[in-house]
């Protein structure tokens, strides 16, 4: 491709990659240097199917793979892409003319002196750009030089048809993506903004550079390979009726389509864009998860409940909070320290005075199955009596400033240097920091928090790194600014993983991510506030993370910022309880608010919410298990479980569990009532609690008392749950099931379950894991193996089986065992409710069986 104005020719290739994924690279023919081309994200080197040529001339052709699903018509000039499935264009690449690649020029200074020489008239495009003052420019007291220019590229897609777009996090606003024709482009350049606007297409303290779009029939995804500071805008031009008789017969064939254009514009790098072409929204997850991996399987004790301040006082008053919760009968799992935990904000060292023992502090908590996590931020105090400082100091650790010295910033600590985590020998070097041996007073129920790893730095442009500093490989910030916080995020992971040799799972939490960050643990959505609003925005927040790759996600209870009323603070451990990711936040002026502090009355409804979600870890866990082997997210919108129904492509304030539970938290204060949409016309829906049901594709008033969040099981399902709660996950390891069994409208039911350790690799090295399968049909309930290759026997039993929608009352229930025995069971029937309750039994989980209802 020649570039019209500059005559710099550009080289475009493209790929077809396996699994309906399509490649577009466009990169200079010969930079004066290499551009940046993202490294770590794509999990291998993705494996190209042979694209054939089925048609062309000089300045066209057209590409297919052999299944002849997809025909790539290539155009020379001007340069056009439309990819075209069952003789329909879906998507058209530079079909607005926008490819935009600024080349990398010679110095200012260099240029002069050549140009005298030579005594021709100059680029004056590039005497324009120097008027811009685009080569420097000021932010505040900053000043950014870019040495060889402005190197910003930008290209469009057209969606045809399609109007409803989604992803791109991370922002405080809506779960659909909005038109941006009237105000700001969707920013993608990872920021600590605290207590940040909410309904606002800044961006935050994330990135992931991947949209989703989907229309009845088709999902598809495009997923902008750069980590640079990345806007997105968004046009969705509505359908326009062609009349006949001006445009011939040709029109009349043509569907009146909308069409929706997305313009991605980078400040450098390359153009590497991959194009995910479903058709469903399952196909897409799988197909962004064969670039960047799945979700990494958590230890289990991770889906439990976090409490967290910043920050507990110091040993007593951790003793203190973890005694409350056992006092108050509320289970939880994690306690967590903020950065005063340390000596003078010094990372992987502790407070002397305030954590003497912080080895005895930990074996307390293990005594209770419970675990610790600590916070570990990137930014290292600037002291030379400090060990971490010096010995990263000594090797070159630190990201350089542009004149080649260590950068120094602002952060907690005071002046900081920041360790370069984009260099493999610092990640290496960071990762033995974890171990026992280096990092004094630590013990393996010890866990990480990554924190201000955008890179937040005081004093720098918008609080963050100068784009000009300097990276491992001579590359300034810019072009990998978005990535830094998942680098240390893998850094840490690895660390953990290494500390057990390679046998244990790690969890770490980061506030910084990109795409791929889902490999390495969870997310949270950073410093909100303790208002409504932030519960609310919440979930399209989550949802956004969901369906871009990170299912292990959650916002802080409470709000991190503020002070919450007692109404708000139950309303938000509701709907946490109903988040993949649990914990209870605040900062440090704010008043205490450990669950027991607002009066018995409030207790209680807290400490129900958290139990209702030890209730559920059963399902929880076989869902991360899907997620992590499958892609499919744990929590997902609506329109992923039924996307053929356009009622549910805006619907972001409910959310489906899994395939099987339909959750709408609270959200507004001293709501008596709230309006749930029911989606499917061929559905049915139980309300989890009062067992009442109802048909699908209709919205239902919903009474809701303060005890009361509306969470409906769908027919056709069958969710494990543990019928106790203990102190904490590792509690209840022993304690039986019960299986909730709620049949569709052609009385049937099908579910899963899946067990193994709960924290080590075995499930993955030794196949040491439990799959099941459940069935309901034709009134005999089948617990079978679902995947022969897993072995973990259990001494679990299922005690209890609720069926919901049994029509009428069986003459009798009894259970064939693997044996060959066919045993009598006592049950009790509600015809009013249409539910059959079996108690008391004990059938093996791990074991073949079956329940017959006649």
């Amino acid at each position: 491709i020649i570039n019209e104005t500059t005559k710099v020719p550009l080289m475009a290739e493209i790929y077809g990659i396996e699994g309906n994924i399509f490649r577009l690279k466009i990169n200079e023919e010969t930079p004066l240097k290499p551009r940046y081309e993202v490294p770590d994200v794509l999990t291998s080197k993705p494996s190209t199917v042979r694209l054939i040529s089925c048609a062309g001339d000089a300045d066209s052709l057209v590409l297919t793979d052999k299944k002849g699903d997809l025909k790539y018509h290539i155009t020379a000039n001007p340069f056009k892409i439309d990819l075209v499935s069952e003789e329909e264009v879906v998507m058209s690449i530079n079909s607005l003319g926008q490819l935009y690649f600024e080349h990398l020029q010679i110095p200012l200074e260099q240029r002069a002196t050549k140009e005298n020489k030579e005594d021709t008239s100059a680029d004056t495009s590039q005497e324009d750009q120097d008027d811009l003052g685009l080569w420097e420019e000021k932010f505040g007291k900053f000043v950014d030089i870019k040495v060889n220019g402005p190197a910003s590229i930008g290209l469009d897609f057209s969606l045809h048809g399609f109007e409803h777009l989604y992803g791109i996090p991370q922002h405080a606003d809506s779960h659909q993506l909005k038109n941006t024709s009237d105000g700001d482009a969707y920013r993608l350049y990872n920021l600590d903004v605290y207590g940040y606007k909410i309904h606002d297409k800044m961006g935050i303290y994330g990135s992931v550079p991947y949209l989703l779009a989907h229309k009845l029939g088709r999902t598809l995804g495009i997923f902008w390979l750069n980590a640079s500071e990345t806007l997105v805008e968004i046009n969705t031009e509505p359908a326009v009726k062609y009349m006949v008789t001006q445009m011939g017969p040709v029109a009349a064939k043509q569907k009146v389509r909308c069409r929706t254009d997305v313009h991605w514009m980078s400040e450098s790098g390359i153009i590497d864009v991959f194009l995910l072409m479903g058709p469903t929204p399952s196909d897409v997850f799988k197909q962004y998860s064969y670039l960047t991996g799945t979700q990494a399987m958590p230890p289990l004790f991770s889906l439990g409940y976090h409490q967290c301040r910043w920050n507990y006082e110091d040993e007593q008053d951790v003793k203190a909070v973890d005694a409350g919760f056992d006092e108050h009968d509320i289970p939880y799992d994690v306690m967590w320290l903020d950065i005063e935990h340390t000596e003078g904000k010094r990372y992987f060292t502790w407070d002397k005075k305030r954590f003497p023992n912080p080895r005895g502090m930990q074996e307390l908590l293990r005594s209770k199955n419970r675990k610790l996590v600590v916070i570990s931020d990137p930014h290292i105090k600037i002291d030379p009596d400090y060990s971490v400082y010096v010995k990263a100091k000594e090797q070159g650790f630190f990201v350089k400033n542009h004149e080649g010295g260590d950068f120094e910033g602002v952060c907690w600590p005071g002046l900081s240097s920041y360790l370069d985590f984009t260099n493999p020998k610092v990640r290496e070097w960071y990762s033995g920091l974890f171990t026992f041996s280096a990092y004094q007073g630590s013990t393996d129920i010890l866990y990480i928090w990554n924190d201000m790893n955008e890179p937040s730095v005081f004093r720098g442009p918008e609080l963050t790194m100068q784009k000009n500093a300097i990276h491992h490989g001579n590359w300034e910030h810019r072009e990998l600014h978005n990535m830094y916080g998942f680098y240390q995020q893998m850094a840490t992971a690895e660390g953990l993983i290494q500390r057990s040799k390679g046998k244990e799972r790690p969890f770490v939490l980061t506030r910084s991510f990109f795409a791929g960050s889902q490999k390495y643990g969870a997310v949270w959505t950073g410093d909100n506030t303790a208002e409504w609003s932030y519960l609310k925005i919440s979930i399209p927040m989550l949802l956004t993370l969901s369906i871009t790759g990170i299912s292990f996600c959650g916002a802080d209870v409470g709000g991190f910022i503020g002070n919450p009323e007692a109404e708000l603070l139950v309303r938000w451990y509701q709907a946490g309880a109903y988040q993949p990711f649990f914990r209870g936040h605040a900062t440090m002026n704010t008043k205490r608010r450990e669950p027991w502090l607002f009066g018995e009355e409030y207790t209680q409804l807290i400490r129900e919410a958290i139990r209702q979600r030890y209730t559920l870890l059963p399902y929880w866990y076989s869902l991360f298990y899907c997620a992590h082997v499958t892609a499919q997210p744990v929590m997902r919108p609506l329109w992923i479980e039924f996307p053929e129904e356009l009622d549910t492509f805006g619907v972001e304030d409910e959310y489906m569990l899994g395939s099987a539970l339909l959750v709408h938290p609270v959200t507004e204060p001293k709501a008596s009532t709230v309006d749930v949409f029911l989606p499917g016309s061929n559905e049915v829906w139980y309300d989890s609690k009062t067992f009442t049901h109802w048909e699908g594709a209709r919205t239902v008033k919903v009474q809701v008392a303060l005890d009361t969040i509306p969470v409906f099981q769908r027919g056709g399902s069958i969710v494990p749950i543990k019928t106790t709660v203990g102190k904490s996950t590792g509690y209840m390891t022993d304690s039986p099931y019960g299986l909730r069994v709620a049949l569709s409208t052609k009385d049937s039911a099908m579910g899963e379950f899946y067990l193994d350790d709960g924290h080590s690799f075995r499930y993955l090295h030794q196949k040491q894991f439990l799959h099941r399968k459940f069935s309901f049909l034709s009134g005999v309930l089948i617990n079978s193996c679902a995947d022969k290759r897993g072995h973990y026997p259990s001494k679990c039993v299922v005690e209890q089986i609720f069926v919901l929608g049994l029509k009428k009352q069986p003459s009798s229930v009894t259970i064939l065992s693997s044996d060959g025995k066919d045993e009598p069971v006592a049950f009790t029937y509600c015809a009013q409710m249409a539910t059959l309750q079996l108690e008391k039994l004990s059938l093996n989980i791990s074991a073949d069986w079956e329940v017959h209802v006649r």
